[in-house]
């Protein structure tokens, strides 16, 4: 035991002997710790840094801010903005709306119990196309005239169902009961016209003129004139002709009356004293159809005075 413990302890001074030698003479190497860069950002960056958060932190302040005045402003519910409503019908609109740009929609409606007004600076237009996009209709409301264009237009009752007044390229038909015309100047028609009745209003005259050509009236069955409680009043200026060509023409009345225009037949030159005290007188005829008055007598004189047939 004393021998053993005693080699180890001469082990250990020649050990560290050994180690003091080798540390003088430079031959034991120390270790060496290699250099640390330091981790994070320091000096001009970080105010950098610090400075663009900042910057990004305002600009979201305003942001937030300016959003929460426009959803004020435009109030912006779950409905939809303001006086626009979006719904499952459509879109809704309260108030006045104004529209830049072209409009495309299915059905324009008004609300219950209230007018639907459109205004435009120069003119409204309704267009109407296909399928393939063509035009098929437009109406054009202007500031001196309301246009239509289309194939045929259409006036209908208030259910639908009664045409009251249709256009198309051949023909205008009018669907009333009565069609009246208010102006002083009555009614100008260029052509035919075709109707079964035609009637003035209560205490209005009725005329019917053509100023520089000739009025024609006709009918298959006939035509008929009546003036219920008035004159009937027929002026020309030339000759007036009652024609019946296969019937005849039939005067009743209480008192047919010709006027004085009618040629006076006399027996002679000297008897024209005597014929101016004459008060009754006879109807005569021509055989070219002249009608002539004759001084009445006990026997009829119309062979007497017959020398009328022979003036022009």
């Amino acid at each position: 035991m004393d021998e053993s413990t005693s080699l180890d302890i001469e082990a250990l001074k020649m050990t560290e002997e050994q180690y003091v030698l080798e540390a003088q003479s430079g031959h034991l190497q120390q270790p060496r710790c290699d250099a640390v860069d330091p981790v994070g950002l320091y000096g001009w960056r970080k105010r950098f840094l610090y400075f663009f958060l900042s910057l990004l932190l305002v600009i979201m302040i305003v942001n937030l801010a300016l959003t929460v005045w426009i959803v004020k402003v435009m109030h912006f519910t779950v409905d939809g903005m303001g006086n626009l409503q979006v719904n499952g019908e459509g879109i809704r609109l309260e108030g006045i709306s104004e529209f830049l740009l072209p409009l495309y929609v299915k059905e324009i409606q008004s609300r219950r119990a209230s007018p639907l007004v459109v205004r435009s600076n120069r003119n409204v237009t309704i267009n109407a196309r296909n399928d393939q996009g063509q035009l098929t209709g437009q109406l054009t409301v202007g500031p001196h005239s309301v246009e239509a264009q289309c194939q045929r237009f259409e006036v209908r009752s208030r259910d639908g169902g009664k045409v009251l007044f249709s256009v198309d390229e051949k023909k205008i038909s009018i669907g009333t009961d009565t069609v009246r015309v208010t102006g002083s100047d009555g009614g100008v028609f260029g052509h035919s016209v075709e109707t079964p009745h035609i009637q003035a209003d209560a205490s209005q005259d009725l005329k019917l003129e053509s100023p520089t050509r000739t009025l024609t009236m006709e009918a298959p069955r006939g035509v008929e004139v009546t003036a219920a409680r008035g004159k009937l009043k027929a002026t020309c200026r030339k000759d007036l002709e009652l024609q019946s060509t296969e019937g005849e023409i039939f005067l009743d009345a209480n008192a047919i009356r010709l006027g004085s225009f009618l040629p006076l037949g006399v027996y002679s030159p000297s008897s024209d004293a005597a014929s101016q005290k004459q008060t009754v007188y006879e109807l005569c005829i021509c055989p070219n159809g002249k009608l002539y008055l004759s001084p009445a007598g006990s026997r009829s004189s119309c062979y007497s005075t017959s020398n009328v047939c022979l003036w022009n």
